[in-house]
C-alpha cells in the first residue's frame, strides 16, 4: 500500500521560550503557520510575538498553563492547529496528552503514546532494556510498604533518588548514607510531583565519577531507523547539563559503534519513530543504559551542527508521513560542536536561580555562533519557569577551536540585569582539564572552576571612565538651560567634577575636567589620565585612554551603570553625593534567596537550632530549596507561613545568636 503523506499547515507548539522559537523557525522555513500558547507572565515574550497566532492560557503557574491539558487542547481547537509539537519538558513525555491530541484528529510530532508511556516510566524502560540485553544499573521503585532503607542497602551507597517521570535534574537527589535517605525521598517526590504531575521515584546505583553519553536516534513510520552519533553531556550541576558537545572526546570508533548499535537495539525494540535520545553512563570500557528521552533534547543543536541536518524538520516530515530524508550512510561527523546553557542563576550560591529583568541582551558578534534564546532586551526571567536564558552553540573544525570560540563568544555577549552563570561557563571552558577532555559528571566538584570573574582594578577604572563620559554626554543632552554653551565651559577656575562608584565590594573615586571638545583629564587612584572621546551618548562609548582606544557598551538604569567590556559585564553603582539617611538593616535575619513559595516550616519561635539545621523549605522556579541555619542560635520569630509568596530578600526567620557562657 502506498504511503500516505498529509502536509501540516498549522503547528501549535505546546511550550515556551527558546524551544518554541527554535521550532517556529523551522516551521516557518517549511511554509507552516505557527501557534503559540502562553501564560500571563509570557504575554510579551519573544516567542509569543514570533508566532503567527498566540492563545492566552489565562494562568500564571506551570500547573495552570503549560501542564493543563484541557487548556492546551482548547487552544488547539480555537486556533485550528492540525499538529502539535511539545518541545521538551512540560507535556512532552506525557503519553495521555499525546493520545488526546491524536484522538482529536491532530498530528502529534513525536514518538507514539505507547513508546512515550514505556519510556516515560524509567523503571519500565529499564526492565525492557534488560530483556533486550542492554546493560542497566541496579534500581528499585519506591512503593507503599517498601523498606526504603533496606532497598538502598541492597543497591549499595551512594544511591540516586530519581523521578520516574520527566528529567532536567528535577526530582533527583544523591544520598551518601542512610541518615539523609528518607528526607531525600520526600523532597524528590514533592519536586517531581510539582514539575511533572507524577511523584513516582526510585532508587538507582550512583556512580561518583563517570561520563554521561547520549546517542541521538531518528526513526520514521516506515521502519527506517538510524542514530546520529553521540553527545558528551558530563558537565552538570544539580544533575542538569550545562555544557554539551559532539562528538565526545572520550569515544574511539569501536566504542562509538558499540554505543550506536545499543541505541538502535533500544529503538528497534520500541518501534521508535521521530527524534529521541538514548542515554548511557560510561566508565572506562563499560557503559550502562540510563533512560530514553522520547522527545527532542535541549542539546539537539550540537548534533545538527556536526551532521548538517535539521532534526525538527525531520520530526515534522515524519509526522506528515514522509520517510526520513537521509539514512545512516549519508551522515558523517563534520568537525566539532559545543553548546553552553546560559542561565539566570548565581554560581556563588550553589547555582540558585536568579530571576529578574533582562536590562540588556546583545549576542556577541565576535565570532560565528548560533544563539537559541528565549529573551530580548526588556524580557523577564520569571520565578515560575526554568531560568534558561539562551543556548550558545559554536561549530569549528576541531574541538580546541570550538571550545576557544565558545568561551570568547560568551565573554563578549552583553547580558545585564541578571546574575548569570556566564563567567563560570567561560572559566570551565578554559580549565586545563576541560581542554584536555578530562570530563566526568563530578567535574564541577572535582575541578572547581572559578564561579565568578573578579575584574582587575584597571578594568574597573576603564569601565568607570566610560560611565563618566557617557553620563556627562547624557546630562549635556538633557540640559534645559545654557544648552548652546560647550559642555564643561566655565567662566572661572573650578575644582574637577567628582563621581564615586561602588563595584562589588570595591570603591572607586573618579574626578574629571573637560579640557576642550572631546578631551578630558581624569584623576583616579592618584593617577592622571588623558581621554579623547570618539563617540558617546548613544549607549556606546568609543574612547582613547592614554593612547589605548577602547569600545564599551554603557547603559544607565537609575544609579546603576551597566558597562560591557571586551572581557565581560560590569555593574557600577553610582554613589549619592550626599548621605542618605534610613533605617539600619535588621540583624540576625535569614532572607529569601529568590522569589518563591513557602512549602514547609520546620521551626517555631523559641526553638534552639544548630548550624545547618533545616528552618523551612522554599519552592522556586520548579525546584525545592532548603533554608538552613547559618549558625547555632535561638529562633526569635518566623515571619512566614506555609503557602506564603515571598520576594527576593524578604525576611523569613530571625535568630538570636547563642552566647557562650562566661
Amino acid at each position: 500500500m502506498a504511503n500516505v503523506v498529509t502536509p501540516i499547515s498549522r503547528l501549535l507548539v505546546s511550550n515556551r521560550g527558546e524551544i518554541a522559537r527554535r521550532i517556529f523557525r523551522t516551521a516557518h522555513d517549511m511554509g507552516i503557520s505557527t501557534v503559540a500558547i502562553y501564560a500571563d507572565g509570557d504575554a510579551d515574550a519573544p516567542f509569543v510575538k514570533e508566532a503567527d497566532t498566540a492563545i492566552a492560557l489565562k494562568g500564571r503557574t506551570t500547573a495552570e498553563t503549560y501542564l493543563n491539558v484541557d487548556k492546551v487542547m482548547d487552544a488547539c481547537r480555537r486556533s485550528g492547529a492540525d499538529a502539535v509539537h511539545p518541545g521538551y519538558g512540560f507535556l512532552s513525555e506525557n503519553s495521555a496528552f499525546a493520545q488526546t491530541v491524536l484522538d482529536t484528529g491532530i498530528k502529534w510530532i513525536g514518538p507514539s503514546p505507547e513508546v512515550i508511556g514505556l519510556m516515560g516510566d524509567k523503571l519500565s524502560a529499564k526492565r525492557l532494556m534488560r530483556e533486550a540485553g542492554v546493560p542497566t544499573l541496579p534500581a528499585i521503585e519506591i512503593v507503599d510498604g517498601i523498606n526504603i532503607r533496606q532497598a538502598a542497602t541492597d543497591i549499595g551507597y551512594p544511591v540516586l533518588v530519581k523521578a520516574s517521570a520527566g528529567g532536567g535534574g528535577r526530582g533527583m537527589r544523591v544520598v551518601e548514607d542512610a541518615a539523609k535517605l528518607l528526607d531525600a525521598v520526600d523532597s524528590a517526590k514533592r519536586e517531581a510531583g510539582s514539575s511533572f504531575g507524577d511523584d513516582t521515584v526510585f532508587l538507582e546505583k550512583w556512580l561518583d565519577s563517570s561520563r554521561h553519553i547520549e546517542i541521538q536516534i531518528l526513526g520514521d513510520n516506515l521502519g527506517n531507523l538510524m542514530h546520529c552519533f553521540e553527545r558528551e553531556c558530563s558537565i552538570q550541576r544539580r544533575h542538569q547539563k550545562v555544557i554539551e558537545e559532539a562528538p565526545s572526546p572520550a569515544l574511539g570508533e569501536d566504542m562509538r559503534l558499540s554505543m550506536g548499535e545499543a541505541a538502535i537495539t533500544v529503538a528497534r525494540r520500541l518501534g521508535y519513530s521521530s527524534a529521541g535520545t538514548v542515554e548511557f553512563l560510561l566508565s572506562g570500557d563499560e557503559f550502562w543504559f540510563l533512560e530514553v528521552n522520547a522527545r527532542l533534547q535541549v542539546e539537539h543543536p550540537v548534533t545538527e551542527e556536526i551532521i548538517g541536518k535539521d532534526l525538527v524538520r525531520e520530526q515534522i516530515r515524519v509526522a506528515e508521513g514522509e520517510a526520513l530524508s537521509f539514512c545512516q550512510d549519508d551522515i558523517v561527523i563534520n568537525g566539532h560542536a559545543i553548546e553552553a546553557r546560559l542561565y539566570a542563576e548565581d554560581p556563588d550560591k550553589d547555582f540558585l536561580p536568579s530571576p529578574g529583568p533582562v536590562l540588556m541582551w546583545e549576542p556577541s558578534v565576535a565570532s560565528a555562533a548560533r544563539f537559541d534564546s528565549g529573551v530580548e532586551t526588556g524580557s523577564t526571567i520569571s520565578v515560575d519557569f526554568d531560568p534558561l536564558i539562551a543556548k550558545v552553540i559554536v561549530h569549528a573544525p576541531t574541538r580546541r577551536e570550538a571550545v576557544s570560540r565558545l568561551a570568547r563568544v560568551l565573554e563578549t555577549t552583553c547580558i545585564h540585569g541578571l546574575t548569570t552563570n556566564r563567567d563560570f561557563l567561560v572559566a570551565t571552558l578554559r580549565t586545563p582539564e576541560f581542554l584536555s577532555g578530562d570530563i566526568t559528571t563530578d567535574f564541577i566538584d572535582r575541578v572547581n572552576p572559578p564561579r565568578t570573574r573578579l575584574p582587575q582594578r584597571s578594568e574597573c577604572i576603564e569601565a568607570a571612565i566610560a560611565a563618566v563620559i557617557e553620563g556627562q554626554a547624557l546630562r549635556r543632552a538633557r540640559a534645559k538651560v545654557l544648552s548652546t554653551l560647550p559642555s564643561g565651559w566655565r567662566n572661572s577656575t573650578m575644582p574637577p567634577e567628582r563621581i564615586d562608584f561602588k563595584i562589588g565590594n570595591e570603591e572607586l573615586h573618579v574626578e574629571y575636567r573637560r579640557q576642550s571638545d572631546n578631551k578630558f583629564r581624569i584623576f583616579t587612584d592618584n593617577d592622571e589620565l588623558f581621554v579623547s572621546v570618539h563617540l558617546c551618548g548613544y549607549g556606546r562609548v568609543d574612547i582613547d585612554i592614554d593612547g589605548r582606544r577602547m569600545d564599551f557598551s554603557v547603559n544607565q538604569h537609575g544609579m546603576i551603570w551597566l558597562v560591557h567590556t571586551n572581557l565581560g559585564d560590569m555593574e557600577l553603582v553610582e554613589q549619592p553625593r550626599y548621605p542618605v539617611w534610613g533605617l539600619e538593616a535588621l540583624g540576625g535575619g535569614l532572607v529569601a534567596p529568590m522569589p518563591g513559595t513557602v512549602l514547609a516550616t520546620s521551626v517555631m519561635p523559641g526553638d534552639t537550632v544548630s548550624k545547618g539545621e533545616l528552618l523551612l523549605l522554599l519552592e522556586a522556579m520548579k525546584m525545592e530549596h532548603r533554608i538552613t541555619a547559618l549558625r547555632d542560635g535561638e529562633v526569635s520569630d518566623v515571619h512566614v507561613a506555609v503557602g506564603d509568596q515571598v520576594e527576593n530578600g524578604q525576611l523569613l526567620v530571625t535568630m538570636i545568636e547563642e552566647k557562650e557562657e562566661a
